[in-house]
C-alpha cells in the first residue's frame, strides 16, 4: 500500500538515510579485582574499535568488583535488609523467600541487586555505590584518553513485571541522553503525541547484552551510530529513568497492598470511631 496515498498520512519532504547502530562486543578485560584501574582496563581494550559519538556499554557486575563491594556469601541477607529501603513483594518457595525490593539506588529489583553469580566461591556482590558516578568518571576518563566525546552506561541484569524472563537496564550512564522525549512531536498522521519518551538508554543496554552473555568474559561492548544522543557530562544520568513515587501505579504486590490497605483502613476505623464517641459525648453535655 502506497502509504502517501492513504487519507491524513503526512508525506515527509525528503526520504531520510535509514538509521542504523552497530554494537560490538569486547574482548581481554579479562577477571577485575578490587582496586584494579577499569579506565586503563577498558580504554586499553576497546582502543582499536572506539570512536567519537559511541557509546561504552560496561556491566556493573566488572564496577562493583573494581569498587571492591564484595562481601561473605553468609552474609548475604544481611546485606539483602541492608540495601533494602522498601519491601515491594515476596514469595516463599522450596529454597527460600524471593524478596523484590526497592533498595537504596531506587531500583526495583529482586535481593536488592546483590548477585552471586560470576564471583569467587564464598561471595556475593553489591551493585556500585553511585552508578551515576561511576559512569561520569568512566566518561570523563576515556574522553580525554582519547580526544572526542563519546558515552557511558552502566549495566545491570533485572526481571520485568509481566514478562518472563531478565534484560539488562541502565543503572549508570554519563556523557549522553538517557531518554528521547517525543512529546509535542507529530506522528505519520500528524497526530500530536503526548506520552511517549523512550528510554533509550535502557534499549542500548538491552542491545549490547545480546553480545555480553553471562558466560562470554565480555563485560564490555562499544556502541556505533549514537552520536545524536551524545551529551555534556553534566546531563542528569540514569537515576532520572526511575518513575516517581506518585506516578508508581505498582509499588506493592498483591499481598503487601493488601496488608497496607487493611492497616489503613484500621486506623481510618479506629479515628471515625473516637470522633463518633467524641461528638456523641459533646452533644449529651450540650
Amino acid at each position: 500500500m502506497n502509504q502517501s496515498k492513504v487519507a491524513g498520512f503526512r508525506v515527509r519532504e525528503a526520504e531520510e538515510a535509514p538509521p542504523q547502530f552497530t554494537v560490538v562486543g569486547i574482548s581481554g578485560i579479562g577477571e577485575v579485582a578490587a582496586g584494579d584501574d577499569l579506565l586503563v582496563l577498558i580504554g586499553n581494550a576497546v582502543e582499536a574499535e572506539i570512536s567519537a559519538g559511541d557509546v561504552v556499554v560496561v556491566t556493573s557486575k566488572i564496577v562493583s568488583k573494581a569498587e571492591g563491594r564484595s562481601l561473605q556469601a553468609d552474609s548475604r541477607e544481611d546485606a539483602i535488609t541492608a540495601e533494602t529501603v522498601r519491601l515491594v513483594a515476596s514469595k516463599p518457595h522450596p529454597g527460600g523467600v524471593t524478596r523484590i525490593v526497592q533498595n537504596r539506588l531506587g531500583l526495583v529489583l529482586a535481593a536488592a541487586g546483590v548477585d552471586a553469580s560470576n564471583t569467587p566461591d564464598g561471595t556475593v556482590l553489591l551493585l556500585p555505590e553511585n552508578p551515576d558516578a561511576s559512569a561520569r568518571a568512566l566518561c570523563m576518563g576515556l574522553r580525554q584518553r582519547f580526544g572526542f566525546d563519546l558515552g557511558v552506561i552502566i549495566t545491570d541484569t533485572l526481571g520485568r513485571p509481566w514478562r518472563l524472563g531478565q534484560t539488562d537496564l541502565a543503572i549508570g550512564a554519563a556523557g549522553m541522553a538517557v531518554t528521547h522525549d517525543l512529546r509535542g512531536t507529530r506522528d505519520d498522521f500528524d497526530r500530536r503525541m503526548d506520552v511517549t519518551i523512550t528510554a533509550v538508554a535502557d534499549e542500548i543496554a538491552g542491545a549490547a547484552n545480546l553480545v555480553l552473555g553471562k558466560t562470554s568474559r565480555r563485560p564490555v561492548a562499544v556502541v556505533h551510530g549514537m552520536d545524536h544522543l551524545i551529551r555534556p557530562l553534566e546531563e542528569p544520568g540514569a537515576r532520572t529513568l526511575i518513575r516517581p513515587a506518585d506516578e508508581d501505579l505498582f509499588r506493592l504486590g498483591s499481598a503487601e497492598a493488601h496488608l497496607e490497605g487493611f492497616h489503613e483502613g484500621f486506623a481510618a476505623g479506629q479515628r471515625s470511631t473516637v470522633e463518633s464517641v467524641v461528638t456523641a459525648e459533646g452533644s449529651a453535655t450540650a
